[in-house]
């Protein structure tokens, strides 16, 4: 058995739902009411993609993503009166 790791991005979305996905498995999304529930999902989504390329003789992806938080500090505004 091949273990294949995957960076996941999760992100609040307009229905107050998370919607999940793996940059690396182009189409791979899924969605869940919670972030327990999207995590599973995005699993089982990664499972059944990496499943179906191997079934049908495809190179699998591999992760060459680097994901990096970057804090900005924007300088303190001035408002001008006129």
């Amino acid at each position: 058995m091949k273990h294949y790791t995957y960076r996941i991005i999760i992100e609040p979305d307009e229905n107050n739902t998370y919607h999940g996905y793996a940059p690396a498995l182009p189409g791979c999304h899924t969605w869940g009411d919670s972030m327990d529930e999207v995590r599973a999902n995005i699993r089982d989504a990664m499972n059944a993609y990496i499943a179906s390329l191997v079934e049908d003789g495809e190179p699998v992806p591999e992760e060459r993503g680097v994901e990096i938080l970057e804090t900005v500090t924007t300088p303190s505004l001035k408002l001008s009166h006129a």
